[in-house]
């Protein structure tokens, strides 16, 4: 049996909160290098330098590289093995948010619901997703999510006769709908399968994975490169001033499914992509 300190918990989940918000993913900043190289329009390109200097900016001051510092979103695979003494895992996120959010000089960003507006002061409650897996593996996966990409996410259940035709045109059609709202260049992450809550979690999920990574699926690696090019063809470019370069790489997840559904959700992920990881 693995036992991980409540503390070394904490200080982890600190450390992520900052490094996250202020330190893009080298494979990102590379997806946007690659896009400056291929981007045919003048302007597109001025953002795409800029939004390179930006990120250089904020790794070398530590200073948060978008103002929306987001929901804090964690993906947590925990193994039947692993054991926390000295306190719950819940809190444990909790409290090394509170303190990545007010040692990092974070935005805090959360209000108690939709209706009572009132923020809660330290971008607390977190945001987490837990899989239980064998051994004792214990990986944190954080994803800091601004509201305004996430504000541009869709799901639609279609049919099966809809099928992978229906699932492109919907995803298109989404990141149109989107247009500058969504910040791009953006991520795309895709959910299919599962029932409705499922879509939408993987969809999430898939914007973790090193950018433009593909499905180890090769059917599905070749969904992801047909929707980015479609994507990419829509002519919004960065920031929607129009351009060659609307995202820099399309993430797909599948699930089982039922018989008689095909749910598909969308997850936007704008140039601010900002994920990091630790294990423990």
């Amino acid at each position: 049996m693995k036992e991980i300190p409540k503390k070394q918990i904490i200080e982890t989940i600190r450390n992520l909160c900052i490094e996250a918000n202020t330190n893009l993913p080298e494979s990102h900043l590379a997806a946007m290098r690659r896009a400056l190289e291929k981007e045919e329009s003048p302007l597109g390109r001025e953002v795409l330098e800029r939004l390179l200097e930006n990120a250089d900016v904020a790794r070398e001051r530590c200073i948060a590289f978008c103002q929306d510092t987001g929901y804090a979103v964690f993906f947590v695979e925990i193994g039947s093995e692993v054991k926390i003494p000295d306190g719950e895992l819940g809190e444990a996120i909790n409290e090394g948010v509170r303190r990545g959010y007010e040692e990092g000089y974070l935005r805090k960003s959360i209000v108690r619901s939709p209706i009572d507006r009132t923020n809660t002061g330290d971008n607390t409650p977190a945001i987490i997703y837990y899989e239980p897996v064998p051994g004792d593996t214990f990986e944190l996966t954080m994803l800091v999510k601004g509201a305004g990409c996430d504000n541009m996410s869709a799901l639609k259940m279609l049919t099966p006769a809809e099928g992978v035709e229906g699932m492109k045109e919907f995803i298109v059609e989404t990141i149109e709908k989107a247009g500058p709202n969504a910040s791009p260049p953006v991520t795309v992450g895709v959910g299919m399968g599962g029932p409705f809550e499922k879509a939408a979690m993987m969809a999430k999920k898939a914007l973790t994975r090193p950018s433009g990574e593909p499905n180890l699926d090769p059917e599905v690696a070749k969904l992801e490169r047909e929707i980015l090019d479609e994507i990419n063809a829509t002519g919004i470019g960065p920031a929607g001033y129009g351009g060659t370069e609307t995202a820099l790489a399309v993430h797909i997840e599948s699930f089982a499914t039922h018989i008689a559904a095909f749910p598909v959700a969308v997850n936007l992920d704008c140039h601010s992509h900002r994920t990091a990881k630790a294990s423990l």
